[in-house]
């Protein structure tokens, strides 16, 4: 799980963050510094860590750069660092970061899904497909294992019957999902000649709206 990754370096990172060396400022000037190449050593981790935890635009991840960029290792400098990591990570070890695996795995499809689109604009109905219909089914079981229903070793229908007798899934969306196991068999089974472009061209507008619906984007 990608959460038991995040604890662990987490932890490491404050470590170092106790560990740090403070020095005293020379010139005759108050107060203490750390060396450049420690703090930015750490900051480096510490940013890449928040941004993958907390996303782009997250206040976490804009507050936590922007005192990055002013910082200029004064031992005040390296405090407002420090707070701001350890508020992150306060957050995220109370459990009020939500779904990182999925937003984490929706990015991901995301990708897959630009990809299918960009291989069916040119043509390729049967790499569309395939990429679609792997990026649907695997992120149908991630769905239904983070609201603990078993997805592993199930097939693609058994996942979505299970979301829609839970009410994971409905109105209009449940229409549509219906037809999907379908053409992912067809996709899996190399049986081009039983898919259209418009059946491919469902299955990725389906993940799109599956992505922004459940995984917080795509």
């Amino acid at each position: 799980m990608l959460t038991t990754v995040f604890t662990k370096r987490f932890c490491e990172l404050e470590a170092k963050l106790k560990a740090f060396r403070l020095v005293p400022n020379s010139g005759g000037r108050s107060g203490s510094h750390i060396a450049t190449a420690e703090w930015k050593q750490w900051a480096t981790s510490a940013e890449s860590l928040i941004l993958a935890v907390y996303g782009e635009n997250d206040p976490h991840t804009t507050y936590f750069r922007d005192s990055v960029k002013n910082c200029a290792g004064y031992d005040y400098d390296i405090e407002a660092l420090k707070g701001l990591f350890l508020s992150a990570k306060e957050d995220f070890d109370g459990g009020y970061v939500f779904n990182v695996d999925l937003r984490i795995s929706g990015e991901v499809f995301g990708d897959f899904v630009t990809l299918a689109r960009t291989a069916l604009s040119e043509g390729r109905k049967d790499v569309a497909a395939v990429l679609a219909c792997a990026a649907l089914e695997d992120a149908l079981k991630r769905f239904a294992k983070s609201n603990d229903l078993i997805s592993d070793d199930k097939s693609m229908t058994e996942v979505v019957a299970a979301l829609k007798s839970a009410g994971f899934v409905a109105g209009a969306q449940k229409s549509l999902l219906d037809a999907m196991p379908r053409i992912r068999n067809h996709a899996m089974h190399a049986e081009w000649g039983k898919l259209s472009e418009p059946d491919v061209s469902s299955v990725i507008g389906f993940v799109e709206q599956f992505l922004t619906s459940k995984f917080g984007g795509g």
